[in-house]
């Protein structure tokens, strides 16, 4: 099942069900999903914890729908809208925390001249940055070196604290695509890396969550990066040095994960930093991150 959020130009953040090609008729395939649909019996449980009007996918997540869930609801719901008729916005524009990894592809640690870390390298990207597919990535005018990086997200879904390997596959919610635009030149300039990837706009994100029940295997999608068509990275999620659930544990041994945290897993080699000579995003670009399974999330470069 395939989660977004969009709006039209006289509603606010709404969340639906991205439905298959051929499913919906005249060109409706996205199902709204209200909340006025879970006060029938089957959802009871749900009714006293959740807002009236339209739930945001981060009550969604919170509130225990799982994809199960949610298609049951889904069956009793009959409003219905085009995609072309709103604006797709990041799936989850108010996640608790993102949190991002580095060097977690081993030939990216190789180009960035960095060893390949024995325990993740974990960071925050500020929730602030997170912008959705087609909204513009600013290039801010005190960096030189802005970067790109395809990667592969998760969300989870059941929070927790010292999660063990066995049980973490089952916290996660599902999956999307995030590009962690970087300024090298401030990012290298501090010992942490946060200020440097934090930017506004940042962090694109989308075009969906995928829930995780759709996606078999996580570390066996191909993930691959384009600017205006031209591939820059192609590489495939087998080659994390990381793996989800060893993600989950780690982080989850020092914080306890919440319920919409995003998680994403780092990019593979072919960044503008690792290339000779080195490619810095340009305004007037088109950069396309594809997932198999996941889609394709374009966003267009403009100068600040």
């Amino acid at each position: 099942m395939k989660l977004v959020s969009f709006s039209t130009a006289d509603s606010s953040v709404q969340t639906g069900i991205l439905l298959e090609p051929g499913a919906a008729t005249e060109g409706l395939d996205i199902m709204v999903l209200e909340w006025w649909d879970i006060t029938h019996d089957d959802f009871a449980e749900y009714a006293a914890q959740t807002p009236a009007g339209h739930p945001t996918m981060l009550d969604i997540i919170s509130s225990g729908l799982w994809s199960t869930d949610v298609n049951d609801l889904m069956m009793k719901t009959h409003q219905f809208c085009r995609s072309s008729d709103v604006k797709i916005q990041a799936p989850l524009s108010n996640p608790p925390r993102v949190f991002a990894i580095g060097l977690n592809y081993r030939e990216h640690a190789i180009e960035s001249k960095m060893a390949l870390p024995k325990t993740p390298v974990v960071f925050f990207k500020m929730t602030t940055c997170i912008i959705g597919p087609g909204e513009n990535i600013v290039l801010p005018r005190n960096s030189s070196q802005p970067d790109y990086e395809a990667e592969l997200a998760f969300v989870i879904g059941k929070g927790g604290y010292r999660i063990p390997a066995n049980e973490c596959m089952s916290h996660v919610y599902g999956y999307t695509i995030v590009n962690d635009v970087s300024a090298r030149d401030v990012q290298l300039a501090n010992s942490q890396w946060s200020m440097g990837k934090s930017f506004p706009t940042f962090c694109p994100m989308g075009p969906a969550i995928v829930t995780a029940d759709e996606i078999a295997d996580p570390h066996s999608l191909a993930i691959s990066l384009s600017i205006d068509g031209e591939v820059m990275q192609n590489s495939n999620t087998n080659e994390l040095v990381f793996t989800v659930p060893a993600l989950i544990e780690f982080i989850s041994s020092i914080t306890p994960l919440l319920p919409g945290d995003i998680v994403s897993t780092g990019t593979p080699s072919g960044v503008g930093m690792g290339r000779t000579p080195q490619r810095w995003l340009k305004p007037g670009e088109n950069v396309t991150v594809t997932v198999e399974g996941l889609g394709s999330l374009t966003n267009p470069t403009v100068a600040e």
